[in-house]
């Protein structure tokens, strides 16, 4: 099969949709805690609001998956949850009231809800069983190329415009928007709903995993229990500015890393889809653990280039990898559903991971946070290895 059959129109349009929707939450993604503390939000202010934020986009993704799958339609999905992350970024500019931040906040992480289950069921559509890995593997390489250029961009506002934080809101519906009209250009394929069913009851957040098959509940449970351990990136930035990394070095290791991520995504796919989803998976937790462990110890700027390389190709070989193989052990009319379960639980395990790496680190140090995390990765990967198909 040649990669023009594997790569489709939908799935390439997808792509640029979710590259340009990076690009405009991450030129926001370093100033947003600047913007935030300038308008009066404390930093146990600015954790309140990113976990409210975050547990509305979790427990979303699953219902708004099964609504998806009960009625047969994805595109109507895509399109609004696209849209109303656009729109959520100039909201931020408009009043720096409390209240209205929320409701910003609110309606961008609704509209992630809103799309996550939808538009990864489009991909497995998309896709064929020996293609999947590389079809999600392209997807997350665009998603991450955008997560590339939107600091980029923000840097070089900055840095014309110092401090200029509600100015760059405003730029940021651009991309936003550019991402909302490319959806209007993806035909919708036709299938058939769930008889009887239209809008599923408050409880689909969860209702997918009471009734799923084994196979699933083992994959997706040992995916959560490595997802408990896997804090934001942002702690392993903070480890590199407390072993004194400046902040040109940080932010470059950083664009450094999603460089990698974007780069490997698709020939990790390929790879994949060749000898096995199961066996580069495990070998992307396998350098995560090194890198958490590589972490602990501390270093260099050298050190850390090298860590984020491996990161780099540890995110490559298993984020997009991860709902190939979910998509691949699930019936196709559930696939919304499936993912859109396994990805709230995911929000709200990595939200959780955060706390707890930080009260671990704040208690014991960071060489116990980040070692804990590397062990405990190592014990999942025995167990996909011994127990999923």
């Amino acid at each position: 099969m040649s990669k023009q059959s594997i790569i489709t129109r939908t799935v390439l349009l997808l792509s640029f949709v979710s590259l340009f929707t990076d690009i405009a939450s991450e030129m926001l993604y370093p100033v947003m805690p600047l913007y935030l503390k300038e308008i009066g939000f404390s930093v146990a202010a600015i954790g309140i609001l990113e976990g409210f934020a975050e547990a509305i986009a979790g427990l979303s993704k699953g219902y708004f998956g099964t609504w998806s799958d009960n009625i047969g339609k994805r595109m109507p999905f895509v399109s609004w949850g696209y849209a109303l992350s656009a729109i959520s970024k100039p909201m931020m500019a408009i009043f720096p009231y409390t209240w209205w931040i929320f409701f910003s906040r609110a309606i961008d992480r609704t509209g992630k809800g809103i799309r996550t289950g939808a538009r990864d069921a489009v991909l497995a559509d998309e896709s064929t069983p020996e293609t999947k890995a590389r079809v999600f593997g392209f997807h997350r390489a665009l998603d991450t190329t955008g997560a590339m250029i939107g600091p980029s961009l923000a840097l070089l506002f900055l840095y014309f415009s110092p401090e200029k934080y509600r100015t760059l809101f405003l730029w940021a519906f651009i991309p936003g928007l550019a991402a909302v009209i490319i959806t209007m250009l993806i035909k919708e394929k036709k299938k058939p709903g769930v008889a009887g069913k239209t809008y599923p009851s408050f409880k689909a957040f969860y209702q997918y995993w009471v009734k799923s098959t084994p196979a699933y509940k083992k994959l997706a449970g040992a995916l959560l229990v490595f997802a408990l351990f896997n804090s934001s990136d942002t702690l392993l930035l903070l480890r590199m500015k407390e072993t004194g990394t400046n902040d040109t070095a940080l932010i470059g290791v950083y664009i450094f890393y999603n460089a990698v991520y974007a780069l490997l995504s698709y020939p990790l796919g390929a790879w994949a889809d060749k000898i096995g989803l199961k066996k580069i998976f495990i070998a992307g937790l396998i350098l995560f653990s090194f890198v958490y462990a590589g972490m602990a110890v501390g270093g260099n700027t050298y050190w850390y280039l090298l860590l984020f390389l491996l990161y780099g190709a540890y995110a490559a070989a298993t984020e997009g990898i991860s709902k190939a193989w979910i998509t691949k052990i699930v019936a196709k009319e559930n696939v919304a559903a499936a993912i859109g379960t396994y990805s709230g639980f995911q929000s709200i395990a990595t939200l959780l991971a955060s706390s707890i790496a930080g009260i671990v680190w704040l208690n014991f140090g960071a060489l116990a946070a980040f070692m804990s995390s590397s062990i405990v990765t190592l014990l999942v990967v025995i167990y996909i290895y011994l127990k999923t198909e």
